[in-house]
């Protein structure tokens, strides 16, 4: 009995295969780069992503408007925020079309001073993000390529951050004489180690990635490491942090003039405005409305702009 072995086209030799269906390909080393080329962009993809949420680019415009008219206003009025009446009839006096949000208890207008509070409140915030933000980032890579400070960076992380942030803040407070220094020093001498453990950890996740690893296999310097395998990985955690810094350090800015140990009271600052509102918040209620809305503002936009940087930033969320 005879058997019939079906042979399989796949199964056939090269010369066996059908012509028409078949042809040789030259390899071509343009073609090659032409079919490998991506025109993939990580900034486009994560711009495009980011500003695909429309409540996001309403919290982008409307940021951008305080942010604006805080450093305009100033310019332009001719308001004077400090300016006390010695009527006592423009003492604490409803809002009205003179005084859009009304005057304080010594007849200063509040609409004039929350703004110029929030040009000084905004800087604050601006000078800490910058200095947590960059040494954090600076003290980062070193604490992430050398392994002799990494204990000494541990115990001093570890004494920063177990210190209460508020009893540090007032304790510097008390010590030293209230102004801008003052209270930039109590956040940004703390904030800055908090930014390092964060880019630390982060740059060891770059640094033994696989990609890193080849290129210091093929003799990569160092320098070219930086700037082409860890940098680009870690400015949008720059850019997220520093957004998530500034409404922390306005919020601390608040807590300190609420409680008395912030700014000078000749000082016009978002946290001094509502500290002074608070002492007549019972009969005047309105004093605080201004400017408790421009720090809620602020507070919540900021964080939901950082935070969705944050996932904008992730490639796994580029479609």
């Amino acid at each position: 009995m005879k058997m019939e072995v079906k042979t399989n086209e796949a199964n056939r030799p090269a010369a066996a295969l059908n012509p028409l269906k078949f042809r040789a390909v030259i390899y071509n080393n343009m073609d090659s780069e032409d079919i490998g080329f991506s025109n993939y962009s990580y900034w486009k993809s994560t711009l495009r992503t980011f500003f695909k949420n429309k409540a996001v680019v309403a919290l982008v415009a409307l940021v951008t408007g305080m942010i604006v008219m805080s450093f305009m206003y100033p310019i332009f009025s001719t308001v004077d925020p400090n300016k006390v009446s010695m009527l006592p009839l423009e003492w604490n006096l409803r809002p009205s079309a003179e005084h859009w949000f009304g005057t304080d208890t010594l007849g200063r207008d509040i609409w004039a001073r929350a703004w110029y509070g929030c040009r000084n409140s905004f800087l604050l915030g601006f000078c800490i993000a910058c200095s947590d933000v960059g040494f954090g980032m600076i003290a980062g890579a070193l604490w992430g390529y050398n392994k002799k400070i990494d204990p000494f960076m541990i115990e001093l992380y570890n004494i920063m951050t177990n210190i209460p942030s508020t009893v540090y803040m007032v304790l510097l407070a008390y010590i030293m004489n209230t102004s801008y220094i003052t209270l930039f020093v109590s956040m940004a001498s703390r904030g800055w180690i908090v930014e390092a453990r964060f880019f630390r950890n982060r740059i060891l996740s770059i640094r033994d990635s696989e990609y890193n690893i080849a290129s210091q296999c093929l003799g990569t310097p160092m320098r070219r490491i930086a700037t082409r395998n860890i940098i680009p990985h870690i400015v949008s955690i720059i850019i997220m942090e520093a957004a998530l810094c500034i409404p922390y350090s306005i919020g601390s800015e608040v807590f300190m003039g609420f409680v008395g140990v912030g700014m000078p009271v000749d000082a016009i600052t978002l946290g001094n405005i509502v500290n002074q509102g608070r002492a007549s918040f019972t009969l005047h209620p309105y004093q605080m409305l201004l400017p408790t809305v421009i720090l809620c503002t602020i507070t919540v936009a900021f964080y939901v702009i950082g935070n969705k940087f944050a996932d904008a930033s992730d490639p796994r969320n580029h479609v």
